[in-house]
């Protein structure tokens, strides 16, 4: 298919030579003229391992080429794609200045240009943008009272996952691609174009792909971040930082991989909460700051309040609290955030039932039974036998549990608000009237 590649940049270098070597007939578009007479005669503007080699091929057999002109580029395309850069202006948002001269100088050229055989162009986003930019720049860009006859515009969201360094070898091996449309015909127009990629594709909606990519973007920030305070931390213990990170890398049941990867609730249990507070101590007895670590504990209490002034803001009063362990599954309760919230609940004067299926005060022992007796010293009052007696006269139901019996009740109630803070409960739940999702 014939292809338009806005900006020849890095990222709209690689897509445009790596579109042309599998046959597509692509043409790259650049306001720098001297970026337009380098891909002209062969030459890559940018430096990545193999571009040069990759635009010399694709220009010689005629695949590939470049210009200043917006309407040569568009005639008869099929598709185009938007490399352009969003940087950050003085307070951190992002510029869609270079965006937006783009859509503008499409949608004028379309008057002068032969639109697709289709009567369709696919206007597709693979610059990072803010989740919106779709619905609120791009789309009212090519309403249809705004293009010239003949010219039908869908648009779309493509992220790029390519590294400065080896952008050539992301873009021949990405980990998935993602298309952000709702358009049949440009859903299948995208999957067509990067057919030739052994990954799966994923199809979404616009909002979704933008978002994707500022998730993985701050991902790889906090994992870099991460490794740089356990190596700040331990290499003042005489440990080398470097094997502990190879072997945690090693572990891809827990530390590379899905696990603990959901929105949901705050963390807790026996474990990871008095671990970050001995590492942090650790770190201060040595003079070492970890603002990371710091700032995980603090967002993680942010969760249990965030919830507790969602339930006061309903003004409602009695409140269903389902699943009180820290975990489903296990009746360990110390250092549990339901535990932690019921408390806070109580403490607030709301009259709160609990039922959790797994735990029973009665079986209780040792330290998990005097957490619970010092958060909560009159459970026995709060506890319900079954979920139908916990969430009679509950006009607010917080559900942590995903157990069938909770379910198959909480299917069957009428509360006003039903808030999800473990993410797996199904539609049956989800499409409760006053469903809400804690974090989604």
């Amino acid at each position: 298919m014939k292809v338009t590649i806005f900006g020849l940049g890095y990222v709209g270098t690689i897509t445009a030579a790596g579109l042309a070597s599998q046959g597509h007939e692509v043409v790259g578009v650049d306001v720098d003229a001297s970026k337009v007479e380098l891909v002209s005669r062969g030459i890559s503007p940018v430096v990545e391992p193999g571009i040069d080699e990759l635009v010399a091929e694709t220009v010689a057999a005629g695949s590939l080429r470049a210009t200043s002109d917006v309407a040569d580029a568009l005639d008869r395309a099929e598709v185009s794609l938007i490399c352009v850069g969003t940087p950050s202006l003085m307070r951190g948002e992002t510029d869609l200045s270079y965006v937006t001269r783009v859509l503008d100088a499409m949608r004028e050229a379309m008057g002068r240009v032969r639109a697709p055989k289709s009567g369709v162009h696919s206007v597709v986003i693979r610059s990072t943008v803010p989740p919106g930019t779709g619905a609120s720049v791009v789309a009212p860009a090519f309403a249809p009272e705004r293009l010239p006859p003949g010219w039908s515009v869908e648009t779309a969201m493509c992220p790029e996952f390519l590294r400065e360094g080896c952008g050539v070898e992301d873009f021949f091996n990405p980990p998935f691609v993602v298309v952000g449309s709702e358009q049949p015909h440009t859903r299948e127009l995208l999957a067509e174009l990067f057919g030739f990629l052994d990954c799966g594709v994923h199809h979404v909606d616009v909002p979704t792909a933008e978002a994707l990519k500022y998730a993985c973007n701050a991902f790889h920030a906090v994992k870099i971040t991460f490794a740089n305070e356990m190596g700040r931390v331990f290499s003042q213990c005489a440990v080398d930082s470097r094997r502990v990170m190879e072997i945690l890398c090693e572990d891809r049941k827990l530390n590379i991989a899905p696990a603990y990867l959901r929105p949901g609730f705050a963390f807790g249990g026996s474990c990871l909460p008095k671990d970050l507070r001995a590492l942090q101590h650790l770190a201060r007895h040595l003079a070492v700051d970890l603002p990371l670590i710091s700032a995980t504990t603090m967002s993680n209490e942010l969760v249990v309040r965030n919830v507790v002034d969602r339930v006061l803001a309903t003004e409602h009063r009695h409140v269903c609290l389902l699943g009180l362990s820290f975990k489903m599954n296990t009746d360990d309760l110390r250092e549990s955030p339901s535990l932690e919230l019921a408390e806070r609940l109580v403490g607030k004067g709301l009259e709160v039932r609990i039922y959790d299926p797994i735990v029973r005060p009665d079986r209780l022992v040792g330290g998990n039974l005097r957490h619970l007796q010092s958060k909560l010293a009159h459970v026995n009052r709060l506890l319900a036998d079954s979920p139908e007696e916990a969430l009679e006269g509950a006009e607010v139901v917080i559900v942590a549990s995903s157990h069938p019996a909770v379910l198959g009740a909480l299917a069957r109630s009428n509360a006003q608000v039903v808030l999800d803070t473990n993410g797996r409960l199904g539609d049956l739940v989800e499409h409760l009237p006053g469903y809400e999702g804690v974090s989604w």
